[in-house]
């Protein structure tokens, strides 16, 4: 059985035939939030409802990064190096500084408490982009059951520190990634827990001073919704699926899939050259080699 499908012809060059895809580890409850670390040759990613952060370590294997982690869940590192980590447990976005201190980024806005942030991206000018569903006050899952006092939506921290909302008509804004050039925003709408709303990733045009214009729907992930995004250095974007992980050109048709026998929640590049991918699938994390490379900084 193959360990891809290629529906565009052209995805075959993507994916390699001795370098299938690998599970390296396995017995978790809902992982999440993959993000690689070069300079410490690791993987980071959340255990959410275990309410912990494990590293794994090719050759070593996997252990505690960070346990409590406030139920943790998507990360990112910024151009600095510092881990940026979205927490439903305390509603909040840290930051995880090179001492080992951590920052809070955001936990409410306009006096009102943050829902759960879920996934979090730094742009080069040193501003923070979170989504803000309700995911994780909706149960005591994956953090604590809780009134929601905001709106689900995406936010952008200024360098200043300052807040905006800058996306405000999703049902459930959950994975988000830049094109590589940063000229586009895509957004993953999940849709609202426990009802029928529709699930698509819409495409945004990045302006002036991160101005957001267009927000059309740009493809719409079956089987299954679009969970965490990742975009590669040509510009195509790939998505968590229902039966793997889906790789979507910038005109939106679908090229290909990377088959994984788990329900995928997110994925980041990383490895040597940055041309593996990592995926977190319900209870397991999975690994590919591919012949293309992630966008990940540093």
């Amino acid at each position: 059985m193959s360990f891809f499908e290629a529906v565009d012809s052209s995805f075959k060059s993507f994916v390699m035939g001795n370098a299938p895809l690998k599970q390296i580890a396995t017995g978790f409850d809902w992982v999440e939030g993959p993000v690689w670390f070069g300079d410490a040759g690791c993987l980071l990613f959340s255990d959410i409802p275990n309410n912990r952060i494990l590293r794994w370590l090719p050759g070593v294997g996997i252990s505690t990064f960070r346990a409590p982690s406030n139920y943790a869940n998507g990360h990112t590192r910024d151009r600095e190096g510092r881990l940026v980590s979205c927490e439903h447990g305390a509603r909040r976005v840290t930051r995880t500084e090179l001492d080992g201190s951590i920052t809070v980024i955001a936990d409410g806005y306009q006096g009102k408490r943050l829902n759960s942030p879920n996934d979090v991206v730094v742009t080069a000018d040193g501003s923070i982009w979170f989504t803000d569903p309700h995911y994780g006050i909706m149960t005591d899952y994956e953090g604590f059951r809780g009134e929601q006092e905001l709106p689900c939506q995406v936010y952008r921290v200024r360098p200043s520190g300052a807040i905006e909302a800058v996306l405000t008509d999703f049902n459930c804004p959950n994975g988000l990634a830049f094109s590589p050039d940063e000229g586009r925003l895509y957004v993953a709408d999940t849709g609202r827990m426990f009802s029928s709303d529709p699930q698509h990733i819409r495409a945004f045009d990045v302006g002036a001073d991160g101005a957001l214009s267009g927000g059309e729907v740009f493809h719409k992930i079956a089987p299954g919704a679009a969970d965490g995004i990742r975009v590669d250095s040509d510009g195509n974007l790939w998505s968590s699926a229902g039966d793997g992980v889906h790789c979507i050109a910038p005109d939106g048709h679908l090229i290909g899939k990377i088959l994984v026998p788990e329900r995928v929640s997110n994925i980041c590049f990383g490895g040597r050259a940055k041309h593996q991918l990592f995926i977190t699938a319900t209870t397991s994390v999975y690994a590919i080699t591919l012949n293309r490379k992630g966008v990940q900084r540093p």
